[in-house]
């Protein structure tokens, strides 16, 4: 291999293990001098940065890397010069691996193994629903071969549900595996990035036609192609809503409440591992984000909020955030979210998602990131990061350009993964940041706990059996959400064939929460441990959980109802017992709030 190839294969590398943070501290401890130029992480395009690292750095430089800046553990790399796994780097490549791997599983398995391995190498190295279906047309038993092909390290997972997987080959180990199978696949030449002096737009404008075709979009260009597919896919569920499934999704909504979810979603589930699930479709139509008013009229609020799990991987976080609301394809659990306005944000790195962000002004989208630890760790974005889960005014000033001012619209729901040491999240989460997000969004915590491993392990074996029927009850909650959306946002296919509904809240409401901060706060010893923001967005989130009502009534107001206050007032006290360290537990308050309601209800 020559050394270009072998430079490539190690900025490959170098983007698949570190993230653009400690990239930039790499090369500044190594005084290379493209990075002198920036002052913050996140300056530097993530590509250039990479290769430039990359051509700097010798094997040994290399070395000294890794054993100062500990690599992302899950990550795996198998390339031809070198190998990352198990947290460490081997100046080796994986080649002969690879070549054993694919003769031992093609001595097993004989022309199916090839069929798959083919399958794979001759698109993009991907084995998912589409691959799925070509290989179950020449009766192939894929998951077998796959998992043969995966323990002798030749794919990878890329997924792995609970009915459901997707396997990977490695972007480093495609060229190999092609010479071994002996495919021809003719490969671009990989482009010089732009020069600081050549803007992408006048570099195109420069390119021959076929140049042109090739050049990579702009970002923010590429991201309003998107919003186009999206407003596409939610437009067309729409329409064929309303054309075949209007008058049974509004006979739905008559009988719908936050309790009927609460109980399709433990029947799944389970009574520990349900309620992640819940606040993620409860979110889904706080997204209508509907003005909550009183009896006086308009308080300034609206039912929007932004949601965050925190935990250990593998406790149900991904689950509830990604695929109860996206859908796995080919597995056993449809989409529940709003179609085309769940924005997933895999790979993304927070300084691009603070440029694409502009394409979503006056927009309001939900945007899933499965690993939001990772975007506190860039230097400089905490404050701007601030600022978008607010929905402010977002201006960033760079050496080379300036981005914004624009105010941000949409929400998140986010996964935080981290290791769960003691009780609370102040013990739990160690980024000085995280007040942040827990001020800002309402969180849960997650342990592995036998109890959840357990519940974990039932719900698989339930869906496993067909005991839920998921795919009806999926349907009707996602046609229900969509149209409450359609309607309270305007959409131009509704707009005019149902009233626009505001949220109306009562003094009883306030009553019933104050009861229970009365009996918190005499639990909790010294200061607070918590702002009053988390007694603002469970306000937020009694609202949206009323929202499922729309249907319910002639009101020209959706009121708050009962079942949906009761589970805000039990998040609320939930929530305020993790945020002070566990000084009191929620269930000793929730018992004495519901004796006291009954004591009151008989006199």
């Amino acid at each position: 291999m020559s050394v270009d190839d072998k430079t490539l294969e190690k900025k490959l590398l170098l983007k698949r293990v570190y993230p653009p943070t400690d990239i930039y501290q790499i090369g500044k401890e190594n005084a290379i001098s493209f990075f002198d130029q920036y002052v913050n992480a996140w300056e530097p395009d993530p590509d250039e940065a990479a290769m430039e690292l990359a051509t700097a750095l010798s094997d040994s430089q290399l070395q000294e890397a890794f054993k100062k800046h500990p690599a992302r553990n899950y990550v795996v790399f198998r390339g031809s010069n070198y190998t990352f796994e198990n947290e460490t780097l081997t100046l080796k490549g994986a080649t002969q691996k690879i070549h054993t791997g694919i003769t031992e599983t093609e001595k097993k398995y004989g022309q199916a193994a090839t069929t798959i391995l083919k399958l794979m190498a001759q698109t993009g190295g991907d084995f998912g629903a589409k691959e799925q279906k070509e290989a179950a047309k020449l009766k192939i038993d894929t998951y077998e071969v796959l998992e043969k092909l995966e323990k002798l390290k030749v794919v990878t997972h890329s997924y792995a549900g609970e009915e459901y997987h997707e396997w990977k080959m490695l972007e480093e180990t495609l060229p190999t595996i092609r010479e071994e199978l002996g495919i021809a696949v003719a490969e671009r030449k990989p482009t010089a990035p732009p020069t600081a002096s050549t803007s992408p737009t006048t570099a195109t404008a420069n390119a021959s036609p076929r140049q042109q075709e090739e050049a990579p979009l702009d970002p923010l260009e590429d991201e309003r192609r998107r919003i186009a597919t999206m407003q596409n896919e939610l437009d067309q569920y729409i329409s064929d809503l309303l054309k075949n499934r209007l008058n049974e999704t509004i006979k739905f909504g008559k009988t719908f409440s936050a309790s009927y979810v609460a109980n399709y979603l433990q029947r799944m589930f389970g009574e520990m591992l349900y309620f992640d699930s819940f606040l993620s479709i409860i979110q889904q139509y706080s997204l209508c984000d509907v003005d909550i008013v009183n009896p006086q009229g308009k308080t300034g609020l609206k039912t929007g909020w932004s949601f965050a799990l925190f935990g250990e991987p593998g406790t149900g976080k991904s689950f509830s955030t990604r695929d109860l609301i996206l859908g796995v394809p080919g597995g056993k659990v449809a989409a529940h979210g709003i179609p085309g306005r769940n924005r997933y944000c895999g790979g993304i790195t927070p300084a691009r998602f603070i440029r694409i962000g502009q394409a979503y002004v006056g927009k309001t989208f939900n945007f899933i990131v499965p690993e939001f630890n990772d975007w506190f760790r860039y230097s400089g974005m905490v404050d701007v990061l601030k600022i978008a889960m607010e929905r402010g005014e977002i201006k960033h000033e760079l050496h080379r350009e300036i981005i914004g001012p624009y105010r941000f619209g949409g929400f998140f729901t986010v996964n935080y993964n981290t290791a769960v040491m003691g009780q609370g999240y102040a013990v739990t989460i160690g980024d000085p940041n995280f007040n942040a997000i827990e001020d800002r969004m309402i969180c849960r915590l997650h342990r592995m706990t036998k109890e959840r491993y357990v519940q974990i392990a039932q719900s698989q074996m339930r869906l496993a059996l067909g005991e839920v029927n998921v795919d009806k009850s999926a349907k009707q909650i996602r046609d229900h959400v969509t149209l409450v959306y359609a309607i309270e946002t305007d959409h131009p296919l509704v707009k005019g064939r149902f009233p626009k509904k505001p949220v109306m809240i009562t003094a009883e409401m306030y009553d019933a929460i104050g009861k229970a901060r009365e009996a918190i706060l005499k639990r909790i010893p010294g200061s607070m441990k918590f702002s009053a923001r988390l007694e603002h967005n469970v306000v937020k989130f009694a609202c949206a959980a009323s929202v499922l009502n729309y249907f319910n009534d002639n009101l020209d107001h959706i009121p708050v109802s009962t079942d949906a206050l009761e589970r805000a007032v039990s998040l609320y006290v939930e929530e305020a017992a993790v945020r002070s360290k566990e000084a009191f537990k929620p269930e000793e308050v929730l018992r004495d709030l519901q004796g006291k309601k009954r004591k009151n209800s008989k006199a």
